[in-house]
């Protein structure tokens, strides 16, 4: 790949944009309220930190085409969490070591200035090199990049990103995702006093699946949580039925400086689910967004590249932790969407039929533990047996138009659930986010009908 200066391709870019901006938009899948980006194609969530009271939140951006390369860092910032400001794309791949694309990161606050680090990417004679990057700026809109930082250690193979920086006291410590040399996955730390001279520590985890991506550690009510995206697991029955999966595992730190983990929990139950990444905001929540997609070979169905563009990330959630296991739940701020009410604590009995717009949040409380069934748009079903206390969740394939099926089961029962519908995508949030589906769907333009079964009390907002 040939390596341009920044004016050649803050040119292309720009054109690019202009060019095909309108296309998109007029996309009727094209999303509402979601963040996607202006052209081309979105992946991770990356650099999502609150500073100065503003949110800023990074993705993975290929705008020159709808597949996957040399990808920048695309940008937004909000200062409520459902109003998103497109700023200028932070990082583009114009160094020798990030030439093949700025890979996903993270971002810290120090010293009233806001730090990058992600993954340079460069391709060279056929093989692939990585290297760990910073940048820096102060005003959180023009960066500076101050180079490559940390190279691929011995033991590991050039399968090494994803770097997830946090400060503890007066150090600093990161971790990524890597591959070890017999190709199983695992999660390094390294720590630093500057944020510019990195040691490495230890692997503190890993041994299964042949890579470990996106790693973020942090702490949930003092509990030690490793979130990550193992890569390689094996289906366990209506477990891992994704192709690649998205959890998290509390751990314990140990004498040796690793992390002794407990099972992996798959955070989302969805068909499209994948990268989530996690800040601490200045109310002391723990925030989280994912990347509503899939990087499988069911990309290529999808109806929005004529249109120019492909993915999109989800809402906003926040992490709450219960018992043993962590609930996921749409962010207060949400409500501010709310346009219209459209059904208000409606009683359904039996089956009734609506016509709901494309951007509609869904409430609805399950009264005396009943079966229910909701049909969405003629092309999402969601079925509750009281019986199992499993939700199963359907939809027509892009591939072929079969229907798929994702699981999950509730510990006592269903008492509420609550769903984002967004032109081409649903959130499911079941008690209050004890289970989550997160998954796409592109409907008939002209199907408008929501079919509840059951005996339900449902609320719906226009948003």
């Amino acid at each position: 790949m040939e390596i341009f200066n920044e004016g050649q391709l803050k040119k292309q870019l720009e054109k690019v944009v202009s060019t095909n901006r309108e296309i998109v938009k007029q996309d009727i899948y094209y999303p509402s309220y979601h963040i996607a980006a202006p052209v081309g194609l979105i992946n991770d969530p990356n650099g999502w930190i609150q500073w100065n009271g503003v949110y800023h939140l990074f993705y993975q951006w290929m705008p020159f085409h709808t597949g996957h390369g040399a990808k920048l860092w695309g940008h937004v910032t909000s200062t409520n969490l459902v109003d998103w400001k497109e700023e200028q794309p932070a990082l583009l791949p114009t160094e020798v070591y990030d030439k093949d694309g700025c890979y996903s990161g993270s971002a810290i606050a120090y010293n009233n200035k806001l730090y990058l680090f992600y993954t340079g990417n460069v391709k060279k004679d056929g093989k692939r090199e990585a290297y760990q990057c910073i940048a820096v700026s102060e005003d959180g809109i023009h960066f500076e990049k101050l180079g490559a930082v940390i190279s691929v250690p011995e033991g590991y193979t050039a399968h090494f990103r994803d770097p997830k920086v946090w400060q503890s006291g007066e150090m600093f410590y990161l971790v990524l995702g890597a591959q070890r040399q017999d190709e199983i996955g695992c999660v390094v730390l390294y720590q630093s006093n500057d944020l510019l001279n990195w040691e490495f520590v230890n692997e503190i985890a890993g041994g299964y699946g042949y890579m470990w991506e996106c790693p973020d550690y942090f702490q949930l009510d003092s509990r030690d949580v490793l979130i990550f995206s193992p890569q390689g697991l094996e289906q366990d029955g209506e477990k891992n039925m994704n192709t690649f999966q998205s959890g998290y595992a509390f751990g314990k730190w140990q004498e040796d400086k690793t992390l002794q983990l407990d099972s992996f929990i798959e955070l989302d139950k969805g068909f499209d689910f994948y990268a989530p990444q996690t800040t601490l905001d200045e109310k002391g929540r723990r925030l989280l967004f994912g990347w509503m997609g899939m990087a499988d070979d069911d990309e290529q169905y999808h109806p929005t590249h004529q249109n120019k563009w492909i993915h999109q990330l989800t809402i906003p959630r926040e992490l709450v932790l219960k018992g043993e296991q962590i609930y996921q739940q749409p962010v207060a701020e949400m409500q501010l969407l709310r346009k219209e009410k459209l059904l208000d604590n409606e009683i359904i009995a039996h089956k009734y039929r609506f016509s709901l717009p494309r951007t509609v949040e869904i409430c609805a409380s399950n009264q005396n533990n009943a079966d229910f069934t909701i049909s969405i748009f003629g092309i999402i079903t969601i079925v509750y047996s009281a019986k199992s206390q499993k939700i199963t969740v359907s939809r027509n394939t892009l591939k072929n138009g079969e229907i798929e099926f994702r699981y999950g089961t509730v510990k006592n029962q269903v008492d509420d659930f609550h769903v984002f519908i967004d032109q081409s995508s649903l959130e499911l949030f079941i008690n209050n986010g004890e289970v989550v589906f997160s998954m796409r769907m592109f409907p008939d333009a002209d199907n408008h009908v929501v079919e509840f079964n059951g005996n339900l009390v449902v609320s719906t907002w226009k948003l």
